[in-house]
């Protein structure tokens, strides 16, 4: 028996200068989380500078690897497929022969992206992960380069230049002076280039991933995920030299930077260095999305376009995990007595807690708070700093009763500040309260009221209601002193009851 999905994935071919890469989405979804996701590496652009056409070896690869991408994408009957050409295929004299041959061959379409259109999607891409992104996207290719400006979901000024990865190992070798010398060519005629000045930086593209993995490693930053690490300019600069002058053998000696990127890294990395001087960022921001995700992003119903990426991912989370999905919005509006100095960012954060707070309760008590920490890290959110994911995996931990001074906590301690510890505790004990409280089931929750009085924690409490029945809980202990408050008081009804703190 054949099992329908409520809505069938889409897919999208990317024919690069450099790879052609398939990318399967769920499309029902609001975040572009990968079903399949696979690579081949043809080199089409290389040689074309001195040629001006395609690589002949990597026109016969790549139209292997577009067939079996195709065929793949409609085994796995997708909605829409999109295959987009860029840099190479638009620039090379037999680029429109090579998509004729495709078309014919696969019966497919193939769209050559304009440097224009390709800027564009790329921006897009950071937008569907960061909506609020403001300043500039550089989306380094193996053929191109593009600079395009985005501010309150709106794409600005863009540029498209010969300074793919490829392109500049072929016009400049290994002449660093040289090179620098085509970059500044090209960046100087980018007069608007000065407005990203104390704004962000947003860093598209593989070359790029690869350097993030070393700026990791060089930093001994203690979360590996790669989207929006982000480091400040002096500090960026610093790693990105070391970059630009090491040597290969040391570099391989990083973990997940890929052999076959390590040529492209010296040249990867000069550019970089030439844009965040150009630009003077407020911070350097890495970014994993880019052209694919902003075409997927593009296609989204407008419906799913205005939820927030991370409180989308949540909720589907609940609803596929949680013992009672519903429960997590009651959840946010019961705690919200607790917070009333919250701001969008704290509101968010407290949110997507409060949603993902029962979504690990299959997993082995002995481990639970553990694998529930390790797993809010790894989540496939997408574009949620590195500082929110720690907030986010900290509150659930303590929302288990995982062990605050334990290796995790640690990893808190040193990403978080003060307040912000503060803050997540008393946002997983408050959690945790609320389970005990409601048994996790709906509905009961909103009967009850939990307010901060005159030094005292007040959880109201209605005749008949399961609660009334609790006996003196640590959590009422723990959440108490986190509010600085001397006790808890569990109002059954008319009645009082004092719990000491």
């Amino acid at each position: 028996m054949k099992i329908r999905r409520k809505q069938e994935p889409v897919g999208i071919i990317d024919i690069g200068s450099n790879s052609i890469r398939l990318c399967v989405y769920d499309g029902a979804a609001r975040v572009p989380v990968p079903l399949f996701n696979e690579k081949a590496v043809c080199a089409l652009g290389l040689g074309l500078g001195k040629t001006g056409r395609l690589n002949a070896e990597g026109v016969e690869q790549a139209m292997a690897a577009v067939g079996r991408f195709v065929a793949l994408s409609r085994a796995m009957e997708v909605e829409w497929l999109d295959i987009l050409a860029t840099a190479a295929v638009r620039d090379a004299s037999d680029g429109a022969e090579f998509v004729r041959r495709l078309e014919a061959t696969y019966d497919v379409e193939v769209k050559v992206l304009s440097g224009g259109q390709e800027a564009r999607l790329a921006a897009m891409g950071v937008m569907c992960g960061i909506p609020d992104a403001d300043g500039v996207v550089a989306d380094l290719g193996g053929g191109s380069l593009e600079l395009v400006t985005i501010k309150g979901g709106d794409v600005g000024k863009h540029v498209t230049m010969p300074l793919g990865v490829l392109r500049m190992a072929e016009a400049a070798g290994d002449d660093r002076d040289k090179a620098s010398e085509l970059i500044e060519k090209h960046l100087k005629k980018v007069k608007w280039l000065a407005g990203g000045k104390g704004r962000a930086l947003y860093a598209v593209g593989g070359a790029w991933r690869a350097i993030a993995r070393i700026c990791i490693s060089q930093t001994h930053h203690p979360l590996t995920v790669l989207d929006t690490f982000s480091l400040e300019p002096r500090e960026a600069l610093r790693i990105i030299d070391l970059v630009a002058t090491q040597s290969r053998k040391s570099m391989e000696k990083v973990p997940g930077v890929s052999k076959k990127r390590l040529a492209a890294l010296p040249l990867a990395a000069l550019l970089l260095d030439h844009i965040i001087r150009a630009t003077a960022p407020s911070r350097l921001v890495f970014s994993i999305y880019g052209m694919r995700e902003g075409q997927f992003f593009k296609r989204l119903p407008e419906r799913l376009k205005v939820q927030d990426p991370l409180i989308s991912v949540c909720r589907n989370l609940a609803l596929m995990n949680a013992r009672f999905p519903e429960h997590g919005d009651e959840l946010m509006s019961w705690t919200g007595a607790l917070f009333p100095e919250d701001g969008p960012r704290e509101s968010k954060l407290r949110h997507a807690a409060c949603l993902a707070s029962d979504i690990f309760w299959n997993e082995h008590p002995d481990y639970r708070a553990e694998q529930a920490f390790l797993k809010v890290l790894r989540l496939p959110f997408m574009g949620v700093p590195h500082r929110d994911r720690v907030a986010l995996a900290y509150t659930i931990l303590v929302r288990y009763q995982g062990a605050e001074d334990g290796p995790h906590g640690e990893m808190a301690v040193q990403m978080l500040d003060e307040a912000e510890l503060r803050r997540c505790r008393l946002a997983g004990l408050a959690l945790r309260l609320a389970h005990t409280v409601s048994g996790g089931a709906p509905n009961l929750l909103k009967q009850t009221r939990l307010i901060a009085d005159k030094g005292e924690l007040v959880l109201e409490v209605p005749p008949g209601h399961p609660a009334a029945l609790l006996e003196n809980d640590r959590t009422f202990d723990r959440l108490a002193r986190a509010m600085d408050c001397e006790r808890l008081v569990l109002r059954r009804g008319n009645a009082a009851r004092g719990i000491e703190a």
